[in-house]
């Protein structure tokens, strides 16, 4: 039997004090002193080392002499090591400062390990989360792009009991939209230029995205130019740089602005187009009233319907113009603050009118071409382009005219009457009937008052009825001329004997009586 010194036992009692206490489910500090092909051996200031798996340590941990936190499974195993884990000490810290840290409701960072029926597991500070596929985001984004990748959640269930978390990236990417969009409201000022992100457009304009704030660029602040449809210029996906001109924290809208950027050729509108000068444009816009014409870049002008010609009786504009042609024009009039220049085709023309009163005598007999109807007459061109019309009165000395493509047609060759002309207003009226003697002094000899004679009806109205005396000659029965009983039983090509009462030859009408 060994019998012990004094100094021995003295060593052993140093030995036993340095010795740090440690019991299972510490975690407490240790030191990688070697590595081996299958693990880690871990320093923990206890009698013995301890081993931890390769598996457990990122390529980057694995370093002698690199202090780690390791949680205790076992004192000492069947052969006699202490057993720990770097896994279940992260998990557990991680747990612990979840708990401390954070709450439901709260963001926090995590990163996917595995696709799961249903969803994703999230590794969060060393605990397992489960992100279930509705909240996920993830949808059409390939597995190597979510695995292993750093993202924002939000904390929907803390289970304290199960030491489980349920979490939601929709709900995270809402709450960094409006964190990002209550930061914008602070920061953005009128004037500013910021780039957006062209989101979606509609007729009126388009939504910009400003980085988690839309505002809208409207379609009238997109060009100094006018445009039919925003998608002329944007296409979504655009990234453009837009200038902020209105904010309202109230109403939570944003007005943007494009043209803005650049200069507004407006601002010397004036001394670059004077009244009188003549320049060519290209027409951009057709509108029954006229057509607009731009004369550069973003400034236009409108040549209206009237100042189109001097002789044609324009209806349609786009019988004369099309969308791209370059016509040359007089400018008329510049409104620099109301935006508006007035054109014309016709001034670059000289006026047939200004001597038509001398050309073209009362009287006189001209020929020309049928180009146009209206419900009160016709319009005749005459050789020099000049268009007069023929009111219906004009057509017949006997027929009542109530259609006058019954008398004319289209394109016929006509010879006509000068009935009046009024160079001033643009007005010259023509006469069909005054190629012929007027046949009324005749026709009040024939049929004189108290006359009776043989009708037909022709038509039946509220104010009487219409009869046909002889071929292309009719009278009017008036209403108080006939009783109501028999204007009533009336129809047209009914026989009726009636009484002459009245014979205006400068109207060219007879009035009749049924009282005969």
């Amino acid at each position: 039997m060994i019998k012990k010194t004094e100094s021995s036992s003295a060593f052993e009692r140093l030995y036993e004090e340095s010795i740090k206490p440690v019991k299972e489910g510490d975690i407490i500090k240790g030191r990688i002193i070697a590595i081996t092909q299958k693990e880690a051996v871990i320093d923990v200031g206890y009698k013995s080392e301890g081993f931890i798996p390769l598996a457990q340590f990122a390529k980057d941990e694995l370093e002698v002499g690199k202090e780690i936190e390791v949680l205790v499974e076992a004192v000492e195993d069947d052969s006699g090591k202490v057993v720990l884990s770097k896994e279940k000490a992260y998990k557990a810290q991680g747990w612990d400062k979840i708990t401390q840290k954070y709450k439901e409701g709260d963001l926090i960072d995590g990163r996917p390990v595995k696709k799961v029926k249903g969803g994703f597991l999230v590794d969060v500070m060393g605990t397992e989360a489960f992100l279930p596929a509705s909240l996920s985001m993830f949808k059409g984004v390939p597995d190597k792009d979510i695995i292993g990748q750093l993202f924002k959640f939000k904390l929907i269930k803390v289970d304290n009991l199960r030491k489980g978390l349920i979490v939601s990236r929709r709900e995270a990417l809402q709450r960094e939209r409006e964190d990002a969009r209550n930061k914008l409201w602070g920061e953005l000022k009128v004037g500013e230029i910021r780039q957006g992100l062209v989101k979606a457009i509609t007729d009126f304009g388009a939504f910009i995205d400003l980085g988690g704030l839309d505002g809208l660029l409207h379609i009238t602040d997109m060009s100094w130019s006018k445009i039919a449809h925003p998608s002329e210029m944007l296409t979504v996906g655009d990234k453009i740089d837009v200038a902020i001109l209105n904010v309202d924290s109230q109403t939570h809208r944003v007005s943007l602005g494009l043209k803005q950027r650049l200069p507004d050729p407006w601002s010397d509108v004036e001394s670059k187009f004077s009244v009188g000068s003549k320049i060519k444009g290209k027409v951009v816009n057709i509108l029954p009233y006229g057509v607009f014409v731009e004369i550069e870049k973003g400034i236009e002008g409108l040549v209206h319907i009237s100042e189109m010609s001097w002789t044609k009786k324009i209806t349609n504009p786009q019988e004369i113009f099309a969308i791209g042609d370059i016509v040359e024009v007089q400018i008329l009039n510049v409104d620099k603050d109301n935006r508006r220049i007035s054109l014309s085709v016709r001034q670059l023309e000289a006026n047939p009118w200004l001597d038509a009163e001398k050309k073209y005598i009362v009287g006189s007999r001209l020929s020309g071409k049928v180009k146009s109807f209206a419900d009160y007459g016709a319009f005749v061109e005459l050789d020099d382009g000049i268009e007069g019309m023929v009111h219906v009165n004009d057509m017949s000395w006997l027929k009542r005219v109530n259609n006058p493509q019954d008398v004319l047609k289209k394109g016929q060759r006509v010879d006509v009457v000068v009935l009046q002309v009024d160079g001033s207003n643009r007005r010259l009226s023509l006469g069909l009937k005054q190629l012929e003697e007027n046949p009324w002094a005749g026709i009040a000899e024939k049929y004189a008052i108290d006359s009776s004679w043989d009708s037909e009806v022709v038509k039946v109205t509220d104010f009487g009825v219409f009869v046909k005396l002889e071929d292309g000659l009719e009278g009017l029965i008036f209403s108080n001329e006939i009783s109501k009983e028999a204007m009533s039983a009336l129809k047209p090509a009914d026989k009726i004997k009636v009484k002459v009462i009245k014979v205006d030859i400068e109207q060219e009408k007879i009035g009749l009586s049924a009282n005969v």
